[in-house]
Parts: C-alpha cells; structure tokens; sequence
C-alpha cells in the first residue's frame, strides 16, 4: 500500500507534445536529489505546447504520475511543472536608487528589489518568473553581489519570463483536473538550463536548444543567468511527418524509422542500405512493402533539419549570441536523440555543439538519463533550489521601467566582460 509523501518531497511533472512524464524525487541531507519513482505516457492532447484536448492530456498526466507512485510506493498531492509552449516571452526591467555614496545595505536591496518588482510590464501576459540578473553600481553592470559595496547609484537588471494568460490557465486546469496541486509553473528553458549545464557555462555564455517534438525553444544564458530566449514552431514531430509524408505511411511507422535508422549525417554506405516500408495504402488492401534507401530517409530528414537550424542561427544573432565568444550551443530534448545531430548542428551553426543530458540526480533510471528527460531533471532541481522570484514580493504602484533591444545586447556583452 502506498503511504504518505514526506516533507521534502518534489514531483516534477513535463506535459510535452510527444510525451507526458513524471518524477518524484527527494532531496537527501547531503542536499543531492534521489529520484524515487518515474511515469511516462503517450502525449495525445497537446499541440506546440498547448493543451489542445484537456480529457486525453489529463488522463496522460494522471497515468504517468500514477506510475511513478507506484514505483516511489508513496501517493503525491502537488507538482511543479514545466511550460514550454510558443509565446514565452523573455525581457528585461530596469531599475535604480539613489544611495548617496553610503555602503550598501541589505535594506537598500531590498528596497531595490521591491522597486525592481514593481517596474514590471507583463504587457497583459502572466509573469512566470522575475529574478534579478546582475546589479549596478555607479552604472557599471557585471556585480552579483553589491552588499557592503559603496555607491552612488544602485541597480538590478531583472530578467522576466511571461507568457499568455490562456494556454497557462489550461495547463493549470488540467493538472487541477487530474486532482493534483499546482505549486509552481515553471519556463522549461529555466528548468533544463539548471539539469545540463555546468555553472561555468552559464558563467562564460553559452545558448541551449531545446529541440522538443512541437516547439524549439533557444535561450541564453551569461553571467550565470538566463538572459534571454524565443520560440520556433519547429521541432523533432515535424521530421516525423515528413518521413510519413514523403513515404506515404504511418507516423507510427515513420518514428520507428526516424529513431532506428534515422541520421542527421550521410555516408557513402546509406545509399546501399534498405529500409522496408509499409505504405498505408498496403495495410488497406494488403499490398507489398516498400522497400526505400536509407540515402532517401536521411535527405527527407536533413530537409527539415536544415529548415530548423536556419531559424536556430537567427534566432541566436538576434539574440546577440554571436562574435569570438558566442561559440558554445548545447542541444536537448527529444530532437537532440537523432544520430549525428551533434556534429550536423556544429556544421550548421559554425559552433561547438554539445549534447545536453540530465546531471546532479541519484538512482536515475537507464532509460531517463537521456536528452529527452533533461527538462523533467531541471524541474527537480528548480523545486530543490527555488531561486530568488520577485513575483513574490508584495507589490505597490510605481512608475515602470524597462529596457528592451539594445538593453539586452548591452547587458550580455557587459555579463561577458565581468565573467
């Protein structure tokens, strides 16, 4: 019989478009996590993110927890789950007091964050998080900790993550309608930044690519932040209705042939190379397979990734990630599984490329410890630290300032010259 969760305990729950998947995880006194139980289930209701059919995404979260409670031997009443549709937004409020030159104080940061908290425009969306990046002092950014520090002027860049009301409200519902709490909705490229990347990474700039099934996400992170991200409507699904497409059969099929023979690289071999296909034709009149090269199965691939990595190198100049010190990329999510996609990304972006897999988690079962699970270990380890959240903080009405564009730019090259 299941018992009761302990204190302490963390569910992290990851509802993408191809999967629904669930851990527990408990941190020990040495303060690692232990992972305790793992769920997984088809993901049938969510479209690019959304919740496009709450009854079957619900009865997906409902399985995959299930699963992991029953592996944990213990029933869970809450989670902290990851957000990972188009529309998050990523911007940057600024804000500065007047000190007069005295020492700076732990009241004169907290005034400033509350300042900070206040300048905040979601622009009608709904504010996923607001931490504070890197302060000022006399207008020179790149200080992580300003206290007993003199100053004129005292500063915080804030770096907010928001996203539309609507497609929050039904991932909320949904989660609710799967008779589970809610602690906390969290922005996936947040969450897999802390599962995969090494704090000197995210010291010295580094972008992360989350290739998910319906959504790429390409976020930045320097100085030890997340500085900046977007969105492509693009991920590892579309690959997979190309190859059905193009060879007339099942996704079913197509995935199968993506993920066993499937490369984002060519060799001269692979134009020998048979692949059996069954077109869907066939199945209904019962007509013979197909037989295609896998030549054919990789150029219909490299067709779609070639699309995708176009949109990742712009989205990564417009982000500012670019020049001597923008070099390092690292790829996660289901789409970064594909053979060779690694050394296909490198090529294509003229970047060293690395794959992103899950790190800092005890007892990780085999079959979770890929790229595909690194946003489900971020969740884990966001609950387990739970950064600084101004969105917190009581607020009261300010005038509001922001910085957007050129801010940006100025204040990763600025985190880069200070780290």
């Amino acid at each position: 019989m299941a018992k009761v969760a302990p204190e302490g305990l963390i569910t992290a729950l990851d509802i993408g478009s191809s999967k629904v998947s669930a851990m527990i995880a408990q941190r020990a006194d040495g303060g690692e996590l232990i992972v305790l139980g793992t769920g997984q289930r088809e993901s049938r209701g969510v479209k690019r993110g959304h919740i496009a059919d709450i009854a079957a995404t619900e009865t997906a979260v409902r399985e995959a927890v299930e699963q992991a409670e029953r592996i944990a031997g213990m029933n869970i009443e809450n989670v902290w789950v990851g957000f990972s549709a188009l529309g998050l937004v990523s911007d940057v409020a600024s804000v500065e007091v007047d000190l007069g030159g005295h020492r700076v104080e732990q009241g004169d940061i907290d005034d400033l964050l509350q300042a900070g908290r206040d300048s905040i425009d979601p622009a009608g969306r709904m504010v996923l998080h607001a931490q504070p990046a890197l302060y000022t002092l006399d207008h020179v950014t790149g200080v992580k900790n300003p206290l007993g520090l003199h100053a004129d002027r005292l500063g915080v860049h804030i770096h907010v993550i928001a996203a539309e009301g609507s497609p929050l409200r039904n991932l909320d519902l949904c989660v609710r309608s799967a008779h589970l709490e809610v602690k906390s909705i969290i922005a996936t490229p947040l969450a897999t930044g802390m599962a995969c990347l090494s704090d000197e990474e995210r010291e010295l700039g580094v972008a992360l690519v989350e290739m998910g099934a319906g959504v790429t996400n390409v976020s930045l992170f320097a100085g030890g932040m997340l500085v900046g991200l977007t969105s492509i409507a693009m991920g590892a699904a579309d690959i997979t209705d190309d190859i059905a497409s193009a060879f007339g059969t099942r996704r079913a099929q197509a995935e199968r042939m993506k993920c066993f023979y499937g490369s984002a690289n060519t060799s001269p071999r692979d134009n020998h190379d048979m692949i059996e296909v069954t077109p869907i034709a066939a199945e209904e009149d019962g007509g013979e397979a197909t037989r295609i090269t896998k030549a054919q199965l990789i150029a219909v691939i490299r067709q779609r990734l070639d699309h995708l990595m176009g949109e990742v190198g712009r989205a990564l100049k417009e982000l500012g990630f670019d020049g001597p010190v923008g070099r390092q990329v690292v790829l996660t999510g289901g789409g970064a599984e594909l053979k060779g996609i690694a050394d296909y990304a490198q090529a294509a972006l003229g970047r060293s490329v690395r794959i992103g897999r899950p790190r800092g988690l005890t007892a990780l079962p085999e079959a979770h410890s890929g790229p595909a699970f690194a946003t489900l270990a971020g969740l884990a380890h966001h609950a387990a630290t739970n950064p600084v959240d101004l969105r917190w903080m009581a607020r009261a009405e300010q005038t509001v300032t922001r910085a957007r564009g050129g801010m940006m730019a100025r204040l990763i090259r600025a985190m880069r010259t200070n780290y």
